[in-house]
């Protein structure tokens, strides 16, 4: 199990790639699962949670492997498995992203529960609720959700809310399950985020026939097959907000290639409204700053809002502002287990139910620190590089889910980050 040895305070300054979305490969993955042939990918980053996914295609049938150019490649000619085994699926919550195309395909699948990361309950009753509505008869055994639809699926109007907004895994297994359904599907309260809309839109490269993209309102007419498909991933909009605290909380100035502001419209607010500047340059932006960090009050909501997957990396950035801020968890109430950790290392953070009162500090002072979660890890990364000392980050397997090798992206504008194995 490898750990970081962060040497801090430092200052960031130089060039930075953002990686393909890792949120958007995972569904876009499954979503191969529809089309008998092989389907070509790009800007896919190296990821755990990749290698977890193509673990999972592999057991259904499928074969996957990158190219001499880096993309990768995925044959779902033949998929004589429809079983999401409990060991691979339990190590990454997106598992559950095979439901509704092997469904669609198959006439049966059966998926064992979800597992990822510690950030709160995730329930996927709504995915249940969404495919049952499709014509799929579920039920629960021995820890696997089984599912069958022998005749096919028929399309419907279906409405995916939920007690905290739309669900984007939800809308994801829907979404591909509906494209081979037989007549006309609605999906109502449709999850509106990037990854959504990179999804739908390769779906419909495959031959999919999806209208009302990047709203809440999908309308797919089924199709009786698609096709192996060509595909290249968005930007990691994540990945970039990460980035842009690393450059705003050591006081730096980072140039970002492959970024899409009009991707990150909340996020970019926010940092403008805490004083760090975020210029538009070619491909990405240039973000810097030079004044005092300024209080905040974010509320996390799903897109266009303010991300919570960007919300612990924020909260680190906030704990060295002018005064008192104020951060609210309107996705995973939970998620928070952050915030002892950041306390840790001199920060003064209060959680009070889904929120916390950020108390800004002048200094945060290095100590060794426990990642839980993948943005968490993240945060404590952040907090390391601006930190007095030497922060050590146990657990760092949590940030190799979503972030490439990300010591050895930092340390070239900076940073002085390195991986030790214990």
């Amino acid at each position: 199990m490898d750990i970081f040895h962060i040497e801090g305070p430092v200052r960031l300054s130089g060039s930075v790639k953002i990686n393909g979305s890792k949120n958007a490969s995972l569904p876009i993955m499954a979503a191969s699962i529809l089309a008998k042939g092989k389907s070509v990918l790009s800007s896919v980053p190296h990821l755990s949670d990749i290698s977890v996914c193509g673990q999972l295609l592999g057991q259904l049938g499928c074969t996957v492997d990158r190219s001499p150019n880096d993309n990768l490649c995925i044959d779902a000619t033949v998929i004589d498995n429809p079983v999401g085994e409990y060991e691979i699926v339990r190590r990454m919550r997106a598992s559950i992203c095979i439901l509704g195309p092997l469904l669609a395909r198959c006439g049966r699948a059966e998926v064992s529960m979800p597992g990822g990361c510690a950030i709160g309950d995730r329930p996927i009753d709504i995915h249940v609720r969404g495919l049952r509505e499709l014509g799929a008869k579920i039920h629960l055994k021995n820890g696997y959700i089984i599912a069958e639809a022998p005749k096919g699926l028929k399309g419907k109007a279906i409405f995916l809310g939920g007690a905290f907004g739309s669900t984007v895994l939800g809308t994801a297994n829907v979404l591909m399950a509906a494209t081979l359904a037989k007549g006309k599907t609605v999906i109502e309260s449709a999850a509106c985020e990037p990854e959504i809309t990179d999804l739908a839109n390769c779906l419909n490269k495959m031959g999919a026939k999806i209208t009302g993209i990047g709203s809440p309102r999908l309308s797919v007419e089924g199709v009786r097959e698609l096709q192996p498909v060509e595909y290249k991933v968005i930007p990691d909009r994540i990945e970039a907000g990460t980035f842009m605290v690393a450059a705003a909380i050591t006081s730096g100035e980072l140039h970002l290639h492959n970024c899409r502001l009009d991707d990150m419209m909340a996020v970019v607010d926010k940092f403008r409204n805490v004083g760090v500047t975020i210029d538009a340059a070619g491909d990405g932006c240039v973000v810097t700053r030079r004044k005092p960090i300024k209080t905040a009050d974010i509320t996390t909501q799903p897109y266009p809002g303010f991300p919570t997957d960007l919300q612990a990396q924020f909260m680190a950035l906030l704990s060295l502002a002018r005064g008192n801020s104020v951060i609210i968890e309107k996705i995973f109430p939970d998620r928070f287990m952050h915030v002892a950790e950041l306390n840790r290392m001199a920060a003064n953070l209060r959680k009070e139910g889904p929120a916390v009162i950020v108390a800004g500090v002048k200094k945060l002072i290095a100590a060794p620190v426990m990642a839980s979660d993948l943005r968490a890890s993240a945060a404590l990364v952040l907090a390391g590089m601006a930190a007095e000392g030497t922060t050590i980050v146990n657990r760092v397997y949590h940030i190799d889910r979503g972030y490439e090798k990300i010591e050895e992206r930092l340390n070239p504008v900076g940073a002085n980050i390195t991986r030790q194995g214990i």
